[in-house]
């Protein structure tokens, strides 16, 4: 049982692995976005893997260049398909001998799955460790003055902390002023652990104020803002999960020649949608343009400033201006997220964004 779901308001997501808010996700948002809230991720899954030959062994797995990661730091990778398609996003963190990975919701058992079948005689043992650890993030700008007044390591990458597990910094969130510290704790200590951080000033937050930050940020997630057909090409992972000069992975061919030419199919944007249904539109509904699909919307949110708001991989011939719908609403691509080519057009586009969200209805 997750002892953060007895809190006063929490109300579960889908499933009840998690609390999507505490009663309030718009305020929630602006305590992310402006102070310290404490999100729990618990519903992530879990990898432990140790052995002397792991971090080469990853190395010639993934995406990323791992072979000489050092010790007490962190970065993400991914395994592709031999076409390069996206199959899992790895969040890593290398502390004393063991390399730990969290990965989406239900999806930790098959990417364990595949990597033991690649094990063969190396000295590596990849575990699923999804019972025993959860993860915790603890989000905005006053989160390094709340780890200080609890006690608490304040990380430049990975820190271990007493009782076992580890304090990673990972990339802001929002408007990039969200600092954002993940806490990979044991699951029998996380009402002690978010105590200890309620008592020091952070303040308890919902899945959905963190999925609304995200958002603002382009921060895609593996199977929810891409699709059985994505690269990693088309969004920010080229950047972050990808190393363009390592040796050969599975999957590489495809990355390197899309990056060479220079014209990956798809990319990702953020839609600014009219607001005007109840429902938010699920991951996979299409974007049209008229009657031509040129996309699909993957996380959708309200947010706080930004009103209702969607990350969704488009066509690369979808131009600043271009009218929108999805489902009933009706979209525009945000300005910023323009092709460098079509700058001149970006105006027209403002413009556009102004109208669609001026339609929307506070929530």
């Amino acid at each position: 049982m997750n002892p953060l779901l007895d809190r006063t308001g929490a109300v579960a997501v889908e499933g009840g692995a998690a609390a999507a808010h505490y009663g309030d996700p718009l305020r929630e948002q602006r305590l992310l976005a402006e102070g310290a809230g404490l999100v729990d991720r618990s519903d992530r899954d879990v990898l432990a893997i140790p052995g002397p030959d792991r971090l080469t062994w990853l190395h010639s797995l993934t995406s990323q260049h791992l072979e000489r990661l050092a010790d007490r730091t962190g970065t993400e990778a991914l395994v592709l398909s031999p076409h390069g398609h996206v199959e899992h996003h790895l969040v890593l963190a290398d502390l004393d001998g063991t390399t730990w990975a969290d990965v989406e919701p239900g999806t930790g058992a098959e990417l364990t799955a595949f990597l033991q079948r690649m094990v063969f005689m190396l000295r590596v043992e990849p575990a699923l460790v999804t019972g025993q650890w959860a993860v915790l993030s603890l989000v905005g700008p006053g989160g390094d003055e709340v780890l200080a007044a609890a006690g608490l390591p304040v990380p430049e990458a990975v820190t271990a902390l007493d009782g076992g597990g580890f304090a990673r910094r990972m990339p802001a969130i929002g408007d990039g002023s969200a600092a954002v510290v993940d806490l990979v704790v044991p699951r029998a200590s996380v009402g002690q652990v978010a105590d200890r951080l309620l008592a020091a000033g952070a303040a308890l937050a919902g899945l959905d104020a963190y999925e609304a930050l995200r958002v603002e940020a382009r921060r895609p997630r593996a199977g929810v803002d891409s699709d059985h057909r994505t690269i990693p090409n088309e969004l920010e992972w080229l950047r972050t999960a990808v190393h363009l000069e390592k040796g050969c992975y599975r999957g590489q061919e495809t990355v390197a020649r899309v990056h060479n030419l220079g014209r990956p199919p798809r990319r990702l944007v953020l839609l600014h949608l009219d607001g005007v249904s109840e429902e938010l539109p699920e991951p996979g509904t299409p974007v049209q343009a008229g009657a031509r699909e040129v996309g699909r919307v993957g996380t959708a949110v309200r947010h706080h400033e930004l009103g209702v708001v969607a990350l969704a991989l488009v066509k690369q011939s979808v131009r600043p201006g271009t009218a929108l719908t999805v489902g009933a609403a009706t979209a525009a691509v945000d300005p910023d997220d323009a092709p460098a080519e079509v700058d001149d057009a970006l105006a027209a586009a403002r413009e556009r964004v102004k109208a669609v969200r001026s339609a929307t209805i506070p929530r």
